[in-house]
């Protein structure tokens, strides 16, 4: 009886390693060395403009997304929490994809959300960092260089991309950053 109940306790856990595994919702991966970095020089809908100056020493979370996308939404208000309470305090950009301004003001307005928000109204600055799925998010370390990718939904104030966001703050910069940024 004991090695059944045992046996069964070993399928219960593989399966439900399997059943974790199966429902990731993001793929993060490191920046590829061989990729050019694109310059960061953006402008918000409130008209701030967000470049290396700006950003300078600051760990940024640079988030792609568009409102008819479900996984996008269902992150927003993880990143309105990182960027409304987390004490690491990194800036987080939202860059909506080829949607009016009409369009995303109005979800803004209807999610609450403050965090800066550039229009990319032709697809040119997700084209430029790389970005094919929806939400992708760019995270840059303070030194200006970004370290990793991650596409899809990510719970921004949970534990894993909490690890992520601490272990950027603490990074020095290990090859030059790129001309023009």
């Amino acid at each position: 009886m004991l090695k059944n109940g045992r046996r069964l306790f070993v399928l219960a856990v593989l399966i439900g390693l399997l059943c974790v595994t199966a429902h990731a919702q993001f793929d993060k991966t490191p920046w590829p060395r061989t990729q050019n970095v694109p310059p960061v020089d953006l402008l918000d809908m409130n008209g701030q403009r967000w470049n290396a100056d700006t950003l300078k020493g600051r760990l940024v979370v640079l988030n792609f997304w568009a409102t008819w996308c479900g996984p996008c939404k269902e992150e927003m208000p993880s990143l309105q929490a990182l960027h409304a309470y987390d004490p690491l305090k990194p800036v987080v950009i939202g860059v909506n994809v080829k949607e009016t301004a009409s369009t995303v003001r109005r979800f803004v307005q209807a999610q609450q959300l403050d965090f800066p928000v550039v229009l990319d109204p032709q697809g040119e600055l997700a084209r430029q960092w790389g970005v094919r799925i929806y939400p992708t998010t760019i995270l840059i370390d303070p030194q200006g260089q970004p370290r990793w990718r991650v596409a899809g939904e990510v719970d921004w104030v949970g534990v894993p991309a909490r690890g992520w966001l601490q272990s950027l703050q603490k990074l020095r910069p290990s090859r030059p950053v790129s001309a023009g940024r």
